[in-house]
């Protein structure tokens, strides 16, 4: 029997949210309806999904709240159209996902983005500071008016942002706050953030696509918020996953799913304490229900300890170079407290050796502006060149490891000497991920 580690966070049904559960019960395709005037939308006043919605607001502890069917990533691009008029610039962070790349491009917007602390043990880019996030503000205001701040928090592997210091940050800058929040479950609306995105796949027990926007505060636009969903989101949403979004935010915010969550998180402790017997090495998380290991400490690349462990019925969420990262879940799989570390003990055994050495930061300056317009960039012409001969070119495609869909290189970025000796580097630790080819601007 394989060990589901991945997501969805329902772990293939175990920790769907009750009512969602009960409605899949139902006659297929009965739940299939259109914007019936009882059911309505989620930009119509009237109708069950507002009512929906108004509720969900008042759980989460927002003002408002509307469902997506487009995932975290059509509300990442409305939330960054609403907040950014055509031809303004936004200060957007270094391990954003891809889709904010996009709502760039159709929103015409200049993205600035900003490095972050790096951890070279792990290799993995670690939340801002509030000191880090002013030095940030401050250097990408030199140079220009800045209209929105977009965070993420927490990231994949489950790494939080000491959210009320970034918050005040922002606010005192006069920038209002996005935060990506698609692996969270509403830390940044309750830190005084004015918009975050929850993705109900990944933190509660909703179906895949279905998420939610949760807004707050003065500094937005109401009308230019739902007129950013307009432009972005189907005008026929799946009644099915609009039931997964109310179906999700009500578990979460329930007495009974509070407890399953006690529960899960003491399966969590268990496992991390077999772990550590074990002399498995682990990354701290805030997430209790993401476990990360580090298998460059094993020495090993944490895309083969992947392969190693799929071929053996595990299955993880997240290989990179040097860790490895497990999801858990709403309800972690029947015996995953010793059946994981039994097989990561093998896995040592078998391909373990040396720690491996540090992984390299990327050279970045602490706010990058593109060479060439985003848009310019990624539509217009282009080539492709070996990386060892892309130094002097301007990216033309964003290069993006699977996954999370956090870009190493972002069309319009020119690649100076020591970014292609880099990404040559990463092209080594990323093995069958990153090409030894790079689209570039042509001409």
């Amino acid at each position: 029997m394989s060990l589901d580690l991945h997501l969805p966070a329902h772990g293939r049904g175990r920790g769907l949210a009750p009512a969602l559960r009960q409605l899949l019960r139902q006659p297929p395709g009965s739940w299939d309806l259109p914007e019936l005037p009882q059911v309505g939308g989620p930009l119509l006043s009237q109708g069950a999904v507002a009512d929906s919605q108004r509720l969900a607001a008042r759980q989460l502890g927002a003002e408002h709240c509307w469902f997506g069917v487009n995932g975290a990533s059509g509300l990442l691009q409305a939330a960054l159209l609403a907040l950014a008029p055509p031809g303004s610039r936004v200060l957007l962070p270094r391990n954003l996902h891809r889709s904010l790349l996009h709502g760039c491009v159709l929103g015409q917007l200049e993205p600035l983005l900003f490095d972050l602390p790096f951890e070279p043990a792990t290799g993995l880019w670690l939340p801002p500071s509030a000191a880090h996030l002013q030095r940030v503000i401050a250097a990408a205001q030199a140079s220009g008016p800045v209209a929105a701040l977009a965070v993420v928090s927490p990231t994949y592997q489950g790494l939080a942002a000491e959210l009320p210091a970034l918050v005040a940050v922002a606010h005192s800058a006069g920038l209002p706050l996005l935060v990506d929040g698609a692996h969270g479950t509403g830390q940044g609306i309750a830190a005084g953030a004015d918009l975050e995105v929850l993705s109900l796949q990944k933190s509660a027990g909703g179906l895949a696509q279905s998420a939610a926007l949760l807004a707050q505060g003065p500094r937005l636009d109401i009308a230019a918020l739902e007129r950013a969903l307009l432009w972005l989101q189907t005008s026929s949403p799946s009644a099915l996953l609009l039931a997964s979004c109310e179906a999700a935010i009500a578990a979460l915010t329930s007495p009974a799913e509070g407890a399953r969550h006690r529960r899960a998180v003491a399966v969590a402790a268990r496992l991390r304490e077999r772990c550590r017997r074990l002399g498995l090495p682990l990354v701290s998380s805030d997430d209790p229900l993401r476990l990360v290991l580090h298998t460059a400490a094993l020495g090993i690349n944490g895309l083969e300890a992947d392969d190693w462990l799929l071929s053996r019925g595990v299955i993880g969420e997240l290989p990179e170079p040097a860790t490895l990262t497990f999801c858990l879940g709403m309800q972690p799989p029947q015996g995953v407290a010793w059946r994981l570390p039994r097989q990561l003990s093998r896995l040592r055994q078998a391909l373990g050796g040396a720690p491996l050495g540090p992984q390299q930061p990327p050279p970045l300056p602490l706010v990058a502006q593109l060479d060439l317009p985003l848009a310019q960039a990624w539509r217009g012409p282009q080539r492709s060149l070996p990386l060892g001969e892309a130094a002097g070119a301007i990216a033309a495609e964003p290069l993006c490891p699977y996954p999370p869909g956090i870009p190493l290189l972002v069309p319009g970025e020119r690649v100076d000497a020591a970014r292609a000796l880099w990404l040559q580097r990463q092209s080594r630790l990323w093995p069958g991920q990153i090409a030894d080819t790079v689209r570039v601007v042509a001409g």
